[in-house]
C-alpha cells in the first residue's frame, strides 16, 4: 500500500462541547484534532493501541508548537496532516495542518515525539519492524518542501530605530 505524502486524516467534525465563550473552537481542541491525525499515522507506522497493549510500546509528546492561523466553528468540517520530518532511532520530528474541507488553512502544529517502553516508562528504541515503517513514511515525506511554518521559534520582532 503506498504511504500518501502527506498523510491525510478522515474528515473530522467539530463538538458542541469544544466551542468556548468566544463562539470558536477552544485552543486545546486543535491539539485534540492534529492527535487522532496522529493517532491515525501511528496505526499506518504499526504504533496504534494493539502496539501499546501487545508491547506494551507507545509514543509520548515531548514537545509541541502551535499556530492558530484561521478560526473554527461548530459547523465546521475540517482534515489535518502529517508529514514526518525527521526521526531517528527513538524520536520524530512532525508537521501538521488542520484544514477546513474547503481547504483553507486552520492551524498548524509541530511536535517531537518519543518512543516509549511503557515498562519503564523510558524511552526505546524503535523495534526493526516498526523502525522500518517509519523510514517508508519519511522516504515517502522526503519529497515534500519543509513547510514555511517549520522550525518557527517564540518571540517578539523588535523594529530597529
Amino acid at each position: 500500500m503506498p504511504i500518501p505524502a502527506p498523510f491525510v486524516s478522515r474528515v473530522m467534525d467539530i463538538q458542541k462541547d469544544w466551542i468556548d465563550y468566544n463562539g470558536h473552537l477552544n485552543m486545546a481542541y486543535y491539539n485534540v484534532l492534529f492527535d487522532r491525525c496522529s493517532d491515525e499515522a501511528f496505526e499506518l507506522m504499526g504504533m496504534g493501541p494493539d502496539y501499546a497493549v501487545g508491547r506494551k510500546l507507545t509514543i509520548y509528546t515531548a514537545e509541541v508548537h502551535v499556530c492558530y492561523v484561521q478560526e473554527l466553528h461548530l459547523d465546521h468540517k475540517v482534515t489535518a496532516t502529517f508529514q514526518l520530518l525527521d526521526h531517528d532511532e527513538k524520536r520524530l520530528r512532525v508537521y501538521q495542518e488542520i484544514r477546513h474541507v474547503d481547504g483553507w488553512l486552520a492551524a498548524t502544529s509541530e511536535s517531537l515525539s518519543l518512543h516509549v517502553d511503557m515498562s519503564g516508562p523510558k524511552v526505546a528504541p524503535f523495534p526493526a519492524d516498526v523502525l522500518a515503517k517509519v523510514e517508508a513514511m519519511r522516504a515517502a515525506h522526503a519529497g515534500l518542501a519543509l513547510p514555511e511554518r517549520a522550525g518557527r521559534s517564540i518571540g517578539i520582532r523588535r523594529k530597529t530605530v
